[in-house]
């Protein structure tokens, strides 16, 4: 049923991510072009507006606008490493959209300056190198408490590069800069983020207020990390290692009031399964038949909302699969 909001109707349509306003436009919010399910809404003739989904809306003062931004992580301070593609960029993006500072980390620095220009630059930082570089590690951290005036309060340890096969049949050649990335960077990254926040307070066990404060570290696990799985058993050792890292820092931090979070996707569509040398016949059979699997958006909204929850609530360890992958 339409709502009356002071002199104006807004009508808000539960399978529609809109509000359509009937007269002035919402206290401080702008007109923006928008799209419903991906499709352009277009002017229908005679001031109204086109009749998808069965709405009929006008006459030509009629604005259509989003309902405005919830930015419930404005106050904290975010690093994300790997964000230049996949899981990271998309987190990277939700934080930022619910009103997050964010410095990106990522080898590739072309694609983090475009990021950087789509999130903008007065709200993201830049801290390119390798992952697994204890310089670039502490080089992120810095840049959080330069840029931003303190040291960053939600870190997603995220930076990892995936590779086909076993222990019988993987390319060993390629092992020790996966086990580097995998499991030392991310162990790196846990350690100094973990470092800095108990250094940065406040203390639960000193009587401190910790309730207003809350931290977070976010570690990318994966399904083949808890069921292993025969394809990729070389991958999925470091993500076993790195999901025992992750629950044994979650009970160290948990007196201090800092949550760790372990996130276990599944199949995620992204570069990851190219530069991973997965068999694109073979490994996309299989993603046709459990489609549709993940987007890296989905891990996103998953990661936002853990975040998003009062200080004394931790959702600790989530796994996440597209309904039709019953394994791995």
């Amino acid at each position: 049923m339409p709502e009356p909001v002071g002199d104006r109707t807004v009508i808000q349509r539960a399978d529609l991510p809109l509000l359509l306003v009937l007269g002035e436009h919402l206290d401080g919010v702008e007109a923006q072009t928008l799209r419903l399910d991906e499709r352009p809404l277009h002017a229908a003739g005679d001031g109204q507006v086109g009749t998808e989904h069965g709405l009929t809306v006008g006459p030509a003062e009629t604005s259509l606008i989003r309902s405005p931004m919830e930015t419930p992580l404005s106050d904290r301070i975010a690093v994300v490493s790997g964000a230049s593609a996949g899981i990271g960029r998309a987190i990277a993006l939700d934080l930022a959209r619910l009103g997050a500072r964010v410095v990106l980390n990522a080898r590739r620095q072309d694609r983090l300056e475009r990021l950087r220009e789509e999130i903008g630059p007065a709200r993201s930082a830049l801290a390119p190198g390798d992952a697994a570089d204890p310089k670039t590690v502490d080089g992120m951290l810095d840049v959080a408490r330069t840029q931003f005036g303190r040291d960053a309060d939600l870190v997603v340890v995220n930076a990892g590069r995936g590779l086909a096969g076993s222990v019988f049949t993987s390319d060993t050649s390629q092992w020790e800069e996966m086990i580097r990335t995998n499991l030392l960077g991310a162990a790196l990254l846990m350690r100094s983020a973990a470092k800095r926040m108990v250094e940065a307070g406040p203390d639960p066990e000193r009587g401190d207020d910790w309730l207003r404060s809350p931290r977070d570290i976010i570690v990318l696990g994966s399904t083949v990390g808890r069921h292993i799985s025969p394809f990729s058993s070389m991958y999925g050792s470091t993500k076993f290692a790195v999901n025992s890292l992750a629950e044994a820092l979650r009970r160290e931090m948990a007196p201090r009031g800092i949550r760790v979070s372990l996130i276990e996707p599944g199949v995620v569509r992204s570069e990851f399964q190219q530069v991973a040398g997965y068999d694109p016949e073979g490994f996309g059979a299989f993603m046709r038949r459990i489609a549709p699997v993940l987007e890296p958006e989905d891990i996103a909204r998953l990661v936002s909302f853990i975040v998003s929850q009062p200080a004394h609530v931790h959702i600790n360890d989530a796994m996440i699969r597209a309904v039709r992958q019953e394994y791995p």
